[in-house]
C-alpha cells in the first residue's frame, strides 16, 4: 500500500504545463514549501481574558513582522503589498471576531483559525480578484496560528544552495521574502495576476503558476522551467541541467546588451514602455511609463492619502520617468480600499470600479486630478492620464473634460471592456489615446475569471477575438491620428509583440524584466512580416 505521507511519484521524462507568468529558463531540485502548523485538538477555556490577550499579541505579532519585512523590501511592489498584508492582519474587525469566538468557548489558536476562516469564506464568495485575495488570508492566518503556539513563522526553506521552490501556492509575504538562492517558482494554484505572479516578473525570477501536479514531485527531483511557455521537465540529468543553464545565461547576456528604442526591422517606431507601482519600480531601458497603477499609493491606507502625500508621490515618479501615463485610482470592490467604504456586492467584477467610484464618491478623483496636474507642473513632466474601465463614450468625455479643466492635455481611456472597444471610433473623438488592458478585456470578453486555472485557455490572449476587438481599436486610432497601445500582460509577450504591432498598435507596456526580449523580437520582423502574422493569428 502506498504512504499517504509521500508524494506520488512522477515517471522522470514527464512534462508538467502550467501557465508562464514571468519569462526565464532555470533547472535545479525541487524544495517543496513547508506546510502549515496544525492545530492542536481544541482545550477547555479556562481563563478568557487571557486567550483574548493570546489573540491580540498574535495578530500584533504578525503585523509587526509583515512591516518590518515591508521596510527591509525596499519599496516597490513588494513593500507595498506587504504593508496591506499588515493592514489586514491589524484589522479591528479581525481581532473582534477572533475575541468573540474565545467569548463562544474557543481557545486562542481555535478563535484565530475560525476567525479567519470566517473572512476568508466571505471573500472567496465574492469571486474574482477578492477570491484570489482570499489565498492571501490563509497566509495571515498560518502565521497568526504559529504565533500563538510560539512555533516558528512559515517561510521559505534555505538549503544553502540553489533550488526550485514548489508550493501549493505563495503567499505575498513569501514572494517578497525570497533569497537569492532561489531560481525559479512553480505553483499549483494561483493566476497570472497573482502577486506570486507580479513579485516573480519584478525580480525576474522565471515562473509557473496553475500547474497540475507539481506537489506531488519529490524534494529534489530534478525540473527544468520554462517561464515563457509554462512548460516544466521532470527528472532531467546533469547534461541536461548543465546545458540549459548555459544557454540561459548567454540569453539574459545578449539581452542585457539590447538597449535603445523599440522598433521593427524596417524602423518602425513602437514605444516599449513600464508598467509601475511607484518611483520604486523605475529601471532603465524603457522609453516611459505605460502605466502607473496609482492604486497602490491608496491600498494600507484607513484614510484617504491627502491631497499634499498625492502630490509628493505623483512628483517623484515624474522627476524621473520622462512621459508618464498616469492610470486613476483603479479601485472598488475587486480590490477593496477601506477607505472608500463601499458596499460589499454580489458580483463586484460587474460592479462599482475603476472610474465607476466616481458616481458614488466624485470627490476621490477630484483630489487625484488636481494632484497629478500639481505635481505635472512641479516637476515640468510629460504627464498623460487616463481612466479605468471606461465604458461609453458620455464616460470618456466626462472624464476628459474634469481632466483638461486641470491642466492635463494628454487625456486617455482604458479599454478594458467589449463595449468600449466596439465604440473605440466614439471614445476617441472625446480622448487622446487608449489604453487596452487585456486581462480585463480577455475576462469581460470570454466570460471567463481571469483568475481561474481551469479557464486558461479562454484567457489566452491569442484568441482570436480578443486580437479582433484590439484590432478594432487600432484601426479606429489609425483613422484618428491617435495613439494606441497596449498595457496587459499581453504586452510583455515577445512571441505576441509583433502580432500586436501589425495589428496597429503604437505601443507596449510591461513589467521591466521584458523590455529587451520584446524589443529584440521586434528587431527581427519587418512592419509587412508583423502584418501578416497578424493576419494569420485573427
Amino acid at each position: 500500500m502506498a504512504d499517504p505521507g509521500r508524494p506520488a511519484e512522477v515517471p522522470p521524462d514527464t512534462e508538467l504545463a502550467g501557465l508562464g507568468v514571468s519569462q526565464g529558463r532555470a533547472a535545479g531540485p525541487v524544495i517543496r514549501m513547508a506546510p502549515p502548523p496544525v492545530l492542536p485538538s481544541p482545550r477547555q477555556v479556562a481563563d478568557p481574558a487571557a486567550e483574548s490577550a493570546a489573540v491580540v499579541k498574535a495578530l500584533e505579532s504578525v503585523t509587526a513582522d509583515l512591516r518590518q519585512r515591508g521596510a527591509l523590501a525596499g519599496g516597490g511592489d513588494a513593500a507595498e503589498i506587504l504593508d496591506a498584508l499588515a493592514m489586514i492582519a491589524d484589522d479591528p474587525m479581525l481581532r473582534e471576531d477572533a475575541e468573540a469566538a474565545v467569548r463562544g468557548g474557543l481557545d486562542a489558536p481555535h478563535a484565530l483559525d475560525a476567525a479567519f476562516t470566517h473572512h476568508r469564506e466571505t471573500l472567496a464568495a465574492l469571486g474574482g480578484y477578492l477570491a484570489e485575495r482570499a489565498a492571501d488570508l490563509d497566509d495571515l492566518k498560518h502565521r497568526a496560528v504559529a504565533a500563538c503556539l510560539g512555533l516558528p513563522m512559515p517561510g521559505i526553506p534555505a538549503p544553502g544552495h540553489p533550488y526550485i521552490l514548489v508550493a501549493e501556492d505563495l503567499s505575498p509575504a513569501d514572494t517578497a521574502g525570497l533569497g537569492t538562492d532561489v531560481v525559479a517558482l512553480v505553483t499549483e494554484k494561483g493566476g497570472p495576476t497573482s502577486h506570486t505572479a507580479i513579485l516573480a516578473r519584478g525580480r525576474g525570477l522565471p515562473a509557473v503558476v496553475a500547474c497540475a501536479g507539481i506537489t506531488a514531485l519529490a524534494d529534489g527531483t530534478v525540473i527544468s522551467v520554462d517561464g515563457k511557455t509554462g512548460q516544466v521537465g521532470v527528472g532531467l540529468t546533469d547534461e541536461a541541467v548543465a546545458e540549459l543553464r548555459r544557454s540561459d545565461r548567454e540569453e539574459r547576456a545578449r539581452l542585457a546588451n539590447s538597449s535603445g528604442p523599440g522598433r521593427t526591422a524596417d524602423g518602425h517606431p513602437v514605444k516599449l514602455l513600464l508598467n509601475i507601482g511607484s518611483a520604486a519600480d523605475l529601471r532603465p531601458g524603457a522609453e516611459g511609463v505605460g502605466l502607473f497603477r496609482t492604486e497602490f499609493l491608496f491600498l494600507d491606507r484607513k484614510q484617504e492619502p491627502s491631497f499634499e502625500e498625492q502630490v509628493a508621490a505623483y512628483a517623484e515618479v515624474f522627476a524621473r520617468a520622462g512621459t508618464v501615463v498616469v492610470r486613476t485610482l483603479d479601485a472598488g470592490t475587486d480590490k477593496p480600499l477601506p477607505f472608500l467604504g463601499l458596499p460589499p456586492e454580489p458580483n463586484p467584477a460587474l460592479g462599482i470600479r475603476g472610474l465607476r467610484v466616481d458616481r458614488v464618491l466624485p470627490a476621490v478623483l477630484d483630489t487625484q486630478l488636481d494632484a497629478i496636474a500639481e505635481a505635472a507642473r512641479a516637476t515640468g513632466a510629460d504627464a498623460w492620464v487616463m481612466a479605468p474601465m471606461v465604458t461609453t463614450p458620455a464616460e470618456a468625455a466626462g472624464f476628459a473634460r474634469r481632466a483638461r479643466a486641470r491642466g492635463l492635455t494628454r487625456v486617455g481611456a482604458m479599454v478594458e471592456v467589449p463595449a468600449a472597444a466596439l465604440l473605440a471610433d466614439r471614445l476617441l473623438a472625446e480622448v487622446d489615446f487608449l489604453s487596452i488592458g487585456t486581462n480585463d478585456l480577455s475576462q469581460y470578453t470570454f466570460a471567463a475569471d481571469r483568475q481561474h486555472p481551469g479557464l486558461a485557455d479562454l484567457l489566452d490572449p491569442w484568441q482570436p477575438a480578443l486580437l479582433k476587438l484590439i484590432a478594432a481599436c487600432a484601426d479606429a486610432g489609425r483613422a484618428a491620428g491617435k495613439p494606441v497601445g497596449v498595457c496587459g500582460e499581453a504586452a510583455g509577450d515577445p512571441r505576441l509583440a509583433p502580432v500586436l504591432v501589425g495589428l496597429g498598435v503604437t505601443s507596449l507596456s510591461m513589467a521591466a524584466v521584458c523590455v529587451p526580449s520584446v524589443r529584440e523580437e521586434l528587431s527581427q520582423h519587418s512592419l509587412e512580416e508583423c502584418r501578416e502574422l497578424a493576419a494569420l493569428a485573427r
